[in-house]
């Protein structure tokens, strides 16, 4: 964690310019607002009182858009996970103003300084969230956990439910979560490997709000309870797409594997971090052994992610297994309808097929349109991101000029190399003639524009 000290109000400054630039909504027209004060306001009906279930959530320590929930139990030699999501559908209906504005933006977007929500704070921060005060309407998934790791999806509901308690990441305790839940996410981890997948989680480079107008550029690794709760939403989702797939429909994620020339350049890379890759060994193989704690390993997971070809949507289309290589498996986002909004349409197939009715044609004909729209919102989240870590870099940095950094490449195109500082989390692009993968170099940073958002660095000796 680096404090990043801003006398002159840069990085605020910058973040205004970045939603300038990108467009980033700061509200919501008020056809919308009314329109989600109306929806607020809707009795709840068709929900199974699913209350006596103690469901808790676990979430980062400032989030109030929470939409999942768990309880797990165990049941003979399965565990049993009862998976709540938020019943954004409920409040939303197909055309209305809330809907029209969520196909526009696509997904929530964030910020240090604040986010851009998919919906209205009444809904995603308030009636449709699952804060611990008061009974809330949710979808609960049941997902039944085989002592091999294969999730098959038992059965969804619509359901009020009531959460006991909103747990954090950095906080939790074991004796706050069911007492399986570090079971099912050892056994649901057991079967990635088995079957071949290798999710690669480098620690995030963030700019964090530190309060007070400060923030902070860190490399922030996974804790264990983020990696264990991943784990429910990972089962969840395979299992749902197995029962979307057997039943012809859906809308799931898929993503292609490295061409051989990225993998040719990923052992270049490994090579220069000291990585020991043996021949014949496969890249998911090593991934498996890479600890995000450790800076070479770190740095390597940054170029695999950088080499891979992105995940994107995909209809079901008859007679195609749509495949997401990183998971291995056939794959959906189902689990985050509040923040994405593909979710909420994969959620309404799943409630149409698990209960044996037909999928709605508007949800069938979201399938269609959704692959562009989340393509677009995707695209434009990513640019925002990197947006938002250049500008923080910079401020950083400005008054260094002139002084030496130690980096090392992480992948080169031409002259034009990435490079990861070694004791900064930065990573930038600068000029190194003849630059390979895993090389060491020395650099200059040359000048610092904060406006711009650009650093330059030339290589030295």
């Amino acid at each position: 964690m680096k404090a990043i000290h801003d006398p002159h109000g840069a990085l605020v400054s910058g973040l205004s310019a970045i939603r300038a630039q990108y467009q980033v909504p700061d509200s919501f027209p008020p056809q919308v607002l009314a329109a989600a004060e109306l929806a607020a306001a809707r009795p709840l009906a068709d929900h199974a009182d699913r209350t006596d279930i103690p469901f808790v959530t676990l979430d980062p320590d400032s989030s109030t858009d929470l939409d999942q929930a768990f309880w797990i139990e165990t049941s003979g030699a399965d565990i049993v996970l009862h998976y709540a999501i938020a019943d954004v559908a409920w409040f939303v209906n197909d055309g209305d103003p809330v809907d029209v504005e969520a196909w526009a933006r696509g997904e929530t977007i964030y910020l240090p300084d604040g986010k851009a929500a998919l919906h209205p704070p009444i809904l995603a921060e308030n009636v449709a969230s699952l804060l611990p005060n008061g009974p809330r309407p949710a979808v609960i998934f049941t997902v039944r956990l085989r002592p091999d790791g294969d999730a098959v999806l038992q059965g969804a509901e619509r359901a009020i439910i009531r959460s006991r308690a909103k747990l954090a990441y950095d906080s939790v305790t074991d004796a706050d979560l069911p007492p399986a839940f570090a079971a099912f996410a050892q056994r649901a981890n057991a079967a990635e490997a088995a079957r071949g997948a290798a999710r690669v989680d480098p620690p995030e480079q963030e700019v964090e709000a530190l309060g007070d107008g400060r923030y902070a550029l860190a490399f922030r690794p996974q804790l264990l309870s983020e990696q264990r709760n991943a784990a429910l939403s990972l089962s969840a989702n395979l299992a749902i797409a197995a029962a979307l797939q057997a039943a012809g429909t859906g809308l799931f994620r898929v993503m292609a594997g490295p061409s051989a020339k990225a993998i040719a350049r990923l052992r270049s890379t490994a090579a220069g971090l000291g990585l020991d890759w043996p021949q014949g060994v496969d890249l998911k193989v090593l991934e498996r052994t890479l600890d995000q704690t450790k800076p070479h390993h770190a740095a390597f997971m940054l170029a695999v992610r950088r080499a891979g070809n992105g995940a994107g949507y995909a209809p079901w289309i008859p007679g195609v297994t749509p495949w997401h290589e990183a998971i291995a498996a056939t794959y959906v986002h189902a689990t985050a309808p509040l923040r994405r909004l593909a979710d909420r349409y994969v959620i309404r197939a799943t409630l149409a097929v698990a209960n044996g009715k037909a999928v709605p044609d508007a949800v069938e004909d979201a399938f269609r349109r959704l692959p562009a729209v989340m393509a677009k919102a995707d695209a434009r989240a990513a640019q925002i991101e990197r947006a938002v870590i250049d500008l923080a870099e910079t401020v950083m940095l400005q008054g260094h000029e002139g002084q030496h950094f130690a980096a090392c490449v992480t992948d080169a195109d031409g002259d034009s190399a990435r490079v990861h500082l070694v004791d900064l989390p930065v990573v930038v692009r600068a000029k190194i003639p003849g630059a390979t993968p895993g090389q060491r170099v020395n650099l200059r940073l040359d000048t610092v524009d904060t406006t711009a958002r650009r650093l330059s660095f030339a290589a030295i000796g």
